[in-house]
C-alpha cells in the first residue's frame, strides 16, 4: 500500500469519526432539552388509550388521523403525537387529541383526570357517544384551555367547568344535545374572571342572556349562536372594550338594539354577526359605529326595507359581508361593493335587488370565493366579468330574471368551482361544444350541480368526466327520450340527489336497472311521462322518492315494502291501479309524507302504511279504497294532514283521531261515512287545532257538534300571520289544497295557518245552527247546504 493511500484512509477515518462525534453530541444535546415523562402520566395516557377505539369515521376533519396510534410504552410520552411537556418538571401540560378518530364513552374515572397538572386540553371533533362531561374535570386547577365542541358530548354541563377559574379559552360548542341554563351562565361570569375566548354555539341554554356576562372585561371573542337564548341582549356587551368576535346569531326570540352612547370604550369590533334574530338594526349607524369589521352578518333581521346604504363602501376591510333574507331593493351601486376589494364571501341572496349586475364592482371582487345573489330581481345578461373570478367555489345566480345565451365553457377559467346554481331564470346554456368534448379541456370538479330551467335539451355530455358530484339537478328543461345509461355511471360514490323532475321523459336504458347506486338518497322524476315504476334493489336506502304525474300504469310490486328508510313518497297523479303490496310494520317507520292521490288503487287501506310516528302528511284521495279506516291512524302523533276525499270508506266519524294534536286538515269528503257524531266522554279528543274539516258528501245524521270538535284556542283566537304549513324540507314546498264550495273548485296552493274552511254540506245533519260558530274568527269558508237544519241564522253571524 502506498503512502498516499495510507494517507487517504487516515483522513477519511478521521472525516467519519468527526461526523459520528458531532451526530453524537447533537443527540445528547437534544435528548437534554427533551424532558423525562413521569412513569405515572405515561401509565394514564396509554390507559386512556385503551378506553376508546378509533373509528375513522368519528371525526369530520378531512386531515383528521389517529394521534394515539404512536403512544408506545418504550418511549417518553413527551415525544408522542399531541402530548405537550413542561420542559422543567417533565409533567404533562397539554394534550391535542382533536380529530383523533377517538370512539367510546366518557367516563368520570377515566384517567385522563390524573393529569392533574394540565393547562391545555383539546378533544374536539371525536364522538363520545353522548357522554356528559364528567364531574371530574374539577381535577384540572391549572387548566386555560379547553376545548371539547363537535365530540358528541349531552346531558347538562356540570358546574364544575364553571369553577376553572383559570379559564382564558373555553368552547363546548356543536354539541347538540347538551344543555346548560341561566345559573350556569351566571356562576361562569363571575368565576372565570380571565376569560378571553367563550364558544357555546349550538348548546341549548334556553334563557336570557345574563347582565354578569358584561362583567367579562378581558371577552375577546363570545360566539353564542343557536343557544335558544331570548330577551333583551344587554347593551354594555357592545361596551367591551376588548371584544373583537361577537356572534349571537340564529336565536330567533334575542331582541336589542345598539346603545346610543359610545363615549370611553366603543369596542373595535371585527366580526359581528347578528342572523336570524330579532335585533332592532340600523345599517347607517352600525357602520359608522364598526369600522373596523372584517365579517359582518346580520340576514333575516330586522332591518328597515330599502336600497343598500353608500357607506357600507366604507368598510374596506370586509372579507365577509351576509346580507340574505331581508328586504333591500333597487339597484347595487357600483361604488359600493366595489370599493371592498378583500371579499372572500358575499351573500345578497333572498331580497328584492333588481336591475343588472354592475359589471366593474365584480371586476374588483377578485378574491371572492363564495358569491349567491339567487332569490332577487336581477335581469341582463350574465356579466363576462364573472368568469374572470378565478378564486370562486361557489356560484348562485338562481331565481332571478337573466336572460341570454351562457356558453357552458365560459366556466373552465373557474377551476376551483365546486358548486354552480343558474336555476329558475330565463337563460339558454349551451352545453355541448368542441372545447368541452375535447380529451384535453379539464373541467371544473363539480359537488353541486343545478342547471334547473337552463332550455336544456340534452343530457349534457360533460357529465360523463364528472366523479364528485354530491346533487345534481337537471329539473324543467327539455329532456326527452329515454335516460341515458352513461348516466347512471357518473360520480357513483358521492351522488346522493338526482332531481329530473318537469322534463318530458319517458323510460331508462334498461341496463340501468342493474348498475348499484348505493349512495343515492334523493330521487325526483315527478312531471314527466315515465310508464314504469322504478324500484330498483339500491333504492332500499331511499330518503325521497317522487314519481308523482307521470303515466304510471299497473301495479305496485312489493319490492316498496323495502324502502324502509322513506321520509317521502309521492306515486300520486298516475294511472296505478289494484290493491296496495302489504308490507312489514317497519315500512312506515321513518315516513313523514304519504301521497298516493289521484290513482286507481282498491281494497282496504293496509294498516302498514298509516303506523309510523313520524308521519305528518297523508292523502290517498281520488282513489277507490273501501272499508274502515285503519285504526293505527292513531299512533300518528305528528298528523298534520289527513286527506280522504273520493273514495269508498264505510265507517263512523274517527273521534279518536280528535287525540292527535298536530291535526289541522282534515278532508273526509265524497265517502261513505255515517252516523252520529257523539261528543266522547273523553276530554283529550277534542282536535285542538283543527282549521280545516271537509265532511261533504257522505251520510252523517244528527246534530253536528261544532263545539266539540273546534273546541281548540287555534281557532278562537286567530293572529292573521302569514305562517303557511310547510312540507318535506327535502324541496321545500307547501301544503296545498282544493276545496269545491256550491260547485267553484278553489285550489290553495300554500295553506295559510290562519286558513279556516269548513264544509259539511250535502249530508242528514238536522236541527239548529249553534250560536257557538259565531265564536270561531277566521272563517274564510263555512258550507252548510244540502242538510236538514232548522232554525234562524245565528245573531253572532
Amino acid at each position: 500500500m502506498g503512502l498516499s493511500s495510507l494517507c487517504l484512509i487516515t483522513v477519511s477515518i478521521y472525516i467519519l469519526s468527526t461526523i459520528v462525534l458531532f451526530h453524537l453530541v447533537v443527540a445528547n444535546s437534544m435528548q437534554s432539552h427533551t424532558p423525562t415523562c413521569h412513569d405515572g402520566e405515561i401509565s394514564a395516557l396509554l390507559q386512556f388509550k385503551q378506553s376508546f377505539v378509533i373509528d375513522m369515521s368519528a371525526s369530520e376533519y378531512v386531515g383528521a388521523y389517529p394521534k394515539i396510534s404512536s403512544w408506545k410504552s418504550n418511549s417518553s410520552c413527551c415525544l408522542w403525537d399531541g402530548v405537550e411537556c413542561d420542559e422543567k418538571t417533565g409533567h404533562v401540560i397539554g394534550l391535542d387529541l382533536s380529530s383523533s378518530c377517538l370512539n367510546g364513552s366518557f367516563s368520570s374515572n377515566n384517567t385522563l383526570f390524573s393529569l392533574v397538572h394540565l393547562q391545555r386540553l383539546n378533544l374536539a371533533d371525536n364522538a363520545f357517544n353522548f357522554s356528559q362531561i364528567p364531574t371530574s374535570i374539577r381535577n384540572f386547577p391549572r387548566l386555560r384551555y379547553l376545548n371539547l365542541s363537535y365530540s358528541v358530548f349531552s346531558g347538562h354541563i356540570p358546574f364544575e367547568v364553571s369553577q376553572l377559574s383559570k379559564l382564558s379559552s373555553l368552547d363546548l360548542s356543536l354539541n347538540d344535545d347538551m344543555f346548560s341554563n341561566k345559573e350556569w351562565l351566571r356562576s361562569l361570569a363571575q368565576n372565570l374572571t380571565g376569560l378571553e375566548t367563550l364558544d357555546l354555539s349550538s348548546i341549548n341554554v334556553s334563557s336570557t342572556v345574563p347582565s354578569t356576562l358584561t362583567n367579562l372585561s378581558h371577552l375577546t371573542s363570545l360566539i353564542l349562536s343557536e343557544c335558544g337564548l331570548f330577551g333583551k341582549l344587554p347593551g354594555r356587551i357592545f361596551k367591551l372594550k376588548n371584544l373583537k368576535v361577537l356572534d349571537v346569531s340564529s336565536n330567533p326570540a334575542l331582541t336589542g338594539n345598539f346603545p346610543d352612547d359610545y363615549s370611553g370604550s366603543s369596542p373595535d369590533l371585527m366580526s359581528l354577526k347578528l342572523s336570524a334574530t330579532n335585533f332592532s338594526i340600523n345599517l347607517p349607524s352600525l357602520i359608522e359605529r364598526f369600522h373596523s369589521l372584517k365579517e359582518l352578518a346580520v340576514s333575516i333581521c330586522n332591518i328597515s326595507e330599502g336600497p343598500l346604504p353608500f357607506s357600507l363602501g366604507n368598510l374596506r376591510d370586509l372579507i365577509y359581508l351576509d346580507l340574505s333574507y331581508n328586504k333591500f331593493n333597487g339597484q347595487i351601486p357600483t361604488a359600493t361593493l366595489g370599493n371592498l376589494r378583500d371579499l372572500i364571501y358575499l351573500d345578497h341572496s333572498y331580497n328584492k335587488f333588481n336591475g343588472q349586475i354592475p359589471t366593474a364592482m365584480l371586476g374588483n371582487l377578485t378574491q371572492l370565493t363564495y358569491l349567491s345573489l339567487s332569490n332577487n330581481y336581477f335581469h341582463g345578461s350574465v356579466p363576462q366579468s364573472l368568469f374572470h373570478l378565478m378564486n370562486l367555489q361557489t356560484l348562485q345566480l338562481d331565481h332571478n330574471n337573466f336572460s341570454g345565451t351562457v356558453e357552458f365553457q365560459k366556466f373552465l377559467n373557474l377551476q376551483k368551482l365546486t358548486y354552480l346554481d343558474l336555476s329558475n331564470n330565463n337563460l339558454e346554456l349551451l352545453s355541448e361544444s368542441r372545447f368541452l368534448n375535447n380529451a384535453t379541456t379539464v373541467l371544473p370538479e363539480f359537488e353541486y350541480l343545478k342547471l334547473g330551467g337552463c332550455n336544456l335539451r340534452e343530457f349534457p355530455d360533460f357529465l360523463r368526466s364528472q366523479e364528485a358530484l354530491f346533487q345534481l339537478d337537471l329539473s324543467g328543461n327539455k329532456l326527452q327520450g329515454q335516460v341515458p345509461k352513461w348516466m347512471w355511471n357518473i360520480s357513483t360514490e358521492t351522488l346522493s340527489y338526482i332531481n329530473i323532475s318537469h322534463n318530458f321523459l319517458s323510460g331508462f336504458e334498461k341496463t340501468a336497472a342493474v348498475l348499484p347506486r348505493i349512495h343515492l338518497r334523493y330521487l325526483d322524476l315527478s312531471f314527466n311521462m315515465f310508464r314504469e315504476l322504478l324500484l330498483l334493489p339500491y333504492l332500499t336506502s331511499f330518503l325521497y322518492y317522487n314519481i308523482a304525474n307521470n303515466k304510471l300504469t299497473g301495479q305496485v310490486s312489493p319490492m316498496i315494502c323495502n324502502m324502509t328508510f322513506l321520509g317521502y313518497l309521492d306515486l300520486s297523479n298516475n294511472k296505478l291501479i289494484g290493491n296496495l303490496p302489504q308490507c312489514g310494520g317497519n315500512f312506515s317507520a321513518s315516513l313523514e309524507y304519504l301521497k298516493l292521490g289521484n290513482n286507481s288503487f282498491h281494497g282496504n287501506l293496509p294498516q302498514s302504511y298509516t303506523n309510523g310516528s313520524y308521519l305528518r302528511m297523508i292523502d290517498i284521495g281520488h282513489n277507490n279504497f273501501h272499508g274502515q279506516l285503519p285504526r293505527s291512524l292513531a299512533n300518528c302523533a305528528s298528523l298534520e294532514s289527513l286527506v280522504l276525499s273520493h273514495n269508498n270508506f264505510t265507517d263512523t266519524f274517527p273521534v279518536w283521531l280528535g287525540a292527535l294534536p298536530e291535526l289541522k286538515i282534515l278532508k273526509m269528503d265524497h265517502n261513505v261515512f255515517y252516523g252520529v257524531i257523539l261528543k266522547p266522554d273523553k276530554k283529550n279528543l277534542q282536535f285542538p287545532v283543527l282549521r280545516i274539516l271537509d265532511l261533504s258528501y257522505n251520510d252523517f245524521s244528527g246534530q253536528f257538534p261544532f263545539e266539540y270538535i273546534f273546541s281548540g284556542n287555534g281557532t278562537t283566537s286567530i293572529t292573521h300571520d302569514l305562517e303557511y304549513y310547510r312540507i318535506y324540507s327535502f324541496n321545500g314546498g307547501y301544503y296545498s289544497i282544493t276545496i269545491i264550495c256550491k260547485g267553484v273548485e278553489r285550489y290553495y296552493p300554500r295553506v295559510r295557518g290562519d286558513l279556516i274552511l269548513i264544509d259539511i254540506s250535502s249530508n242528514n245533519f238536522e236541527g239548529q245552527i249553534p250560536e257557538y260558530i259565531g265564536k270561531l274568527q277566521g272563517i274564510w269558508s263555512l258550507n252548510l247546504s244540502n242538510n236538514i237544519l232548522t232554525g234562524r241564522i245565528p245573531s253572532s253571524w
